[in-house]
């Protein structure tokens, strides 16, 4: 299956949740892709115990299943760089991701 998650929100609780279910699909042999968008391309800068989202986003960007995209527009909003765990993207890799996959989650 190839799953889609939509991350909006920076909230650490609900990212720690998102990360865990895509690590889960990975390990069941599952596609993953995560697009930050809005507040969500901020999510690395809050990591609260006991959510521990950078062990989660780690091992999700371990294998080539995984693939992490951030909305370039909401990064230049927040004066964000490109980086391994916040890697820019665009509207039209959001679109490419819904179009292309089996399911699509919001978080």
């Amino acid at each position: 299956m190839k799953l889609a998650i939509i991350l909006t929100s920076k909230n650490p609780e609900i990212n720690w949740n998102a990360f865990r279910l895509a690590n889960l699909a990975l390990g069941k042999g599952d596609e993953v892709r995560i697009f930050l968008l809005g507040e969500a391309v901020e999510y690395y800068k809050v990591n609260q115990e006991p959510f521990n989202i950078q062990e989660q986003v780690d091992i999700f960007l371990q294998t080539e299943k995984a693939k992490l995209i951030a909305c370039g527009t909401c990064m230049d909003m927040r004066h964000q760089k490109n980086s391994k765990t916040c890697p820019t993207g665009g509207i039209q890799d959001l679109y490419s991701l819904i179009v292309t996959s089996d399911k699509v989650l919001t978080f």
